[in-house]
């Protein structure tokens, strides 16, 4: 806009010269080519002094952020090419849909946009008013939509976002009081480090379930067989007590404690649709108490025989041999 008010530039040698069509053109081009390397040119004066290039740099780290993330602005070619350096799409991918502009994304239809809403990846000059219309776009489709911002205009869009992060240094207080996390030190890697310590406090959660649901199904196996076939129990209520509030409280902070690892990150991320047990938490549950039940009913039934021992002994050996298999099972989450 401004190049085309200009009359007159300067060139090298500092002489004033008319600005023609041609050279109008050229400088046209010129600037095409800063915007695709993320520059923002800036004319100085209506007689054209020269152009200079400001970019807006990627903090550091944030590439690779996106990256782990990925494997939990103003023109639209500029909006490209800082995408481009952060790794959000890579150059050879189809970026026909992945960059629109927010008057475009705002004039589509409510089918055109639940059309094409999965393949955008970059909105350049968006309004407040275009992300949220994005983000409620997102949730309609199922997603699980996080927001940064450290804008009072963004405010809106932090509240509807399922997990809203605003700006500890350079956000504002009302984009703070709007989000639910914020980042201290305005590193976007911190969004990294929150999303590997959610998977790893939800795999704890999971592991601890799995433990303590495998100890008491398979304490109530035996003792209910035990009981209905042989009218007497192995299990005491004290040993049982003992169990449940010495050997599993440490299990449990043994299990809830584990440290979150980069592994984490390579999983694919778990729906809100989808049970906290899974099919393979069922699977190692139920393999793991059939055959602890098995072998203690084998001692129920047959350790006095195999063993040459009394009632009292066999008991003890029943008990202790089920202490050390959860002991066992806890190493084998």
């Amino acid at each position: 806009m401004i190049l085309a008010m200009c009359s007159h530039y300067f060139d090298k040698g500092g002489l004033t010269k008319v600005m023609d069509d041609d050279t109008r053109m050229q400088f046209g081009g010129i600037i095409e080519d800063m915007r695709m390397d993320s520059l923002m040119p800036l004319p100085t004066g209506m007689t054209l002094l020269g152009l200079i290039g400001l970019k807006d740099p990627c903090r550091p780290g944030v590439r690779r952020a996106v990256e782990e993330c990925k494997d939990a602005e103003d023109n639209i070619f500029t909006a490209r090419a800082i995408a481009m350096e952060c790794g959000i799409f890579k150059p050879d991918k189809d970026l026909n849909n992945a960059v629109v502009k927010g008057v475009t994304f705002r004039n589509y239809s409510d089918e055109e946009r639940m059309e094409k809403i999965e393949m955008i990846r970059v909105m350049a000059r968006s309004s407040p008013f275009d992300k949220l219309l994005m983000f409620q776009s997102m949730k309609q489709k199922g997603h699980v939509v996080a927001v940064t911002s450290d804008g009072t205009n963004d405010a809106p869009a932090l509240k509807e976002a399922e997990i809203g992060l605003s700006m500890g240094i350079q956000g504002t207080e009302v984009a703070k009081e709007s989000s639910n996390i914020v980042i201290l030190h305005d590193n976007f890697t911190s969004v990294v480090t929150v999303l590997r310590w959610g998977r790893c406090v939800y795999n704890n959660i999971q592991k601890f379930i799995q433990f303590q649901l495998t100890v008491n199904v398979a304490a109530l196996s035996i003792n209910f067989v035990a009981a209905v076939s042989a009218g007497d129990v192995p299990l005491t209520a004290v040993q049982l007590l003992w169990v449940n509030l010495i050997m599993d409280t440490l299990g449990a902070l043994a299990l809830a404690t584990e440290r979150p690892t980069n592994d984490l990150l390579k999983k694919p991320p778990v729906g809100r649709t989808k049970p906290l047990i899974s099919n393979v938490m069922w699977r190692n549950l139920l393999a793991q108490a059939f055959y602890q039940v098995a072998v203690l009913l084998i001692l129920q039934f047959k350790g006095m025989d195999i063993f040459k021992v009394d009632e009292k002994v066999k008991n003890t050996l029943i008990f202790n041999t089920f202490v050390l298999y959860q002991v066992f099972n806890e190493f084998n989450k």
